[in-house]
């Protein structure tokens, strides 16, 4: 076959995905901030295989690696290390907040990113949010739901898990588009190298994870698949909707009481008195006023009533 058939047929390949994946969005499109839930779930023979064998990858391989490095790494540093994945994340979801139309998040973004990046020894540390510039996470499933596409079906992904066909779309993008990714791709590391940035990065995730308590959740659920499912729903159309502005203002205001996950800030403890000491001391009896001699008592007022001390029995 003549090399141009080859890359004629390539192109054509490429162009009839561009257009399926437009097709699958204007199928779905709505107006412009609604957002539907998921609720009827068509997929659901495929997703709870697809849950099944993310649940015994997790099992044999994720699981224990991520109690490895919870154990061999103190907590301070597994901070840093989310954090860093937080700041490496600010430029793409700058990008995304641009294609929204939301310069001030945006700028936030930037912000956070500049700061962090600098101040915050590339992020380890999160000063920003300590000036009061809240995160303003955004990807492109987020972007392409503020441009009217519905999310679809709800799909489980290999490895990646709960998502939808709109956030799957998403999630494809920005392996290519990510600056972050982007960057790595461009460096002289080698292909096994580069994987096992990718597989450190799963590895924090999956301990930010556990930290948030998902496991217990899951564990408790009568329904695992179907907890994660509703979950992951209604965290998706929160987060599609900026609901996350007043939790975060709370948390930089110090009206937050929990740590966040995402920048590892944790709202300050409150003092506790010490009542100990306190409570094993008595009060002194006040000493009671009694007259070395009787005849050099004061005269006694006619008016006054009180019933006058006297010493105590010898």
């Amino acid at each position: 076959m003549a090399p141009h058939t080859i890359e004629m047929k390539g192109t054509k390949m490429r162009a009839n995905l561009a257009a399926l994946t437009l097709l699958l969005l204007a199928g779905c499109a709505h107006a412009p901030g609604e957002e539907r839930l998921a609720e009827q779930d068509p997929l659901e023979g495929f997703n709870r295989g697809m849950w099944t064998f993310n649940r015994a990858v997790d099992t044999v391989a994720l699981k224990p690696v991520t109690k490895v490095y919870r154990a061999v790494t103190p907590r301070p540093a597994r901070r840093g290390l989310s954090r860093l994945l937080a700041n490496l994340s600010e430029p793409y979801s700058m990008i995304n907040n641009v294609l929204q139309g939301k310069p001030k998040r945006a700028v936030r973004n930037f912000g956070r990113f500049a700061i962090n990046s600098t101040l915050g020894v590339a992020g380890l540390a999160d000063h920003a949010t300590g000036f009061g510039i809240a995160p303003a996470e955004e990807d492109f499933g987020q972007t392409l739901a503020r441009w009217g596409a519905n999310a679809g079906p709800y799909l489980v992904l290999p490895i990646l898990g709960p998502s939808t066909m709109r956030d799957g779309i998403g999630s494809g993008v920005g392996m290519f588009a990510n600056p972050w990714r982007v960057a790595l791709g461009q460096t002289d590391l080698t292909r096994t190298q580069r994987l096992g940035i990718t597989a450190g990065e799963i590895v924090v995730i999956r301990s930010d994870l556990a930290e948030s308590g998902a496991d217990t959740f899951l564990d408790t659920s009568l329904d695992p698949y179907a907890a994660a499912r509703s979950a992951f729903l209604q965290r998706r159309h929160a987060e599609i909707r900026d609901d996350e502005e007043e939790t975060v203002s709370d948390m930089i205001s110090g009206g937050g009481g929990e740590a966040d996950a995402s920048t590892g800030s944790e709202a300050p403890e409150a003092p506790v008195a010490d009542t100990t000491e306190t409570a094993a001391q008595e009060p002194e009896a006040a000493p009671l006023a009694v007259p070395a001699d009787p005849q050099d008592a004061p005269p006694a007022d006619p008016l006054d009533t009180t019933v006058p001390a006297t010493a105590p029995p010898q």
